[in-house]
């Protein structure tokens, strides 16, 4: 391995970006949270929809990154398919968020035609 001193500005910023699992799991789980948080703390229906997304794509994140972390394990794996997963789960979740989007926006356009708001308050007004 090559000294930081050594390495200059280049290897310095090759450094930076090479994969960690630890980095890309925080990165995941604070997206989560503010996801999160967004679903809880907010009364709009389109912040939520968006939060939603982005607790996705924080999940999304997760499997591909444990799946980078098992191609890099490198030889000791049994089955050499076994790293697909990840990426195969982060399709499936691009899926499912597009249909999420989908539904939930044409379901938010057609009540804010009706009562003029997207207020949530507003829609749990609507039990009786």
């Amino acid at each position: 391995m090559v000294p930081l001193a050594e390495a200059g500005v280049f290897g310095w910023l090759l450094g930076l970006f090479s994969f960690k699992l630890v980095s890309c799991l925080a990165l995941a789980g604070a997206i989560f949270a503010i996801g999160a948080w967004g679903v809880l703390a907010r009364r709009n229906v389109l912040v939520m929809l968006i939060s939603v997304e982005l607790m996705l794509n924080a999940v999304m994140l997760t499997f591909v990154s444990f799946s980078r972390a098992l191609v890099n394990m490198g030889p000791q794996l049994s089955n050499p398919y076994a790293a697909e997963g990840g990426q195969i789960f982060a399709l499936f979740i691009i899926a499912i968020a597009a249909a999420e989007a989908a539904v939930g926006l044409a379901i938010v356009i057609s009540y804010f035609r009706n009562r003029q708001t997207v207020d949530t308050r507003e829609i749990r007004a609507m039990k009786n």
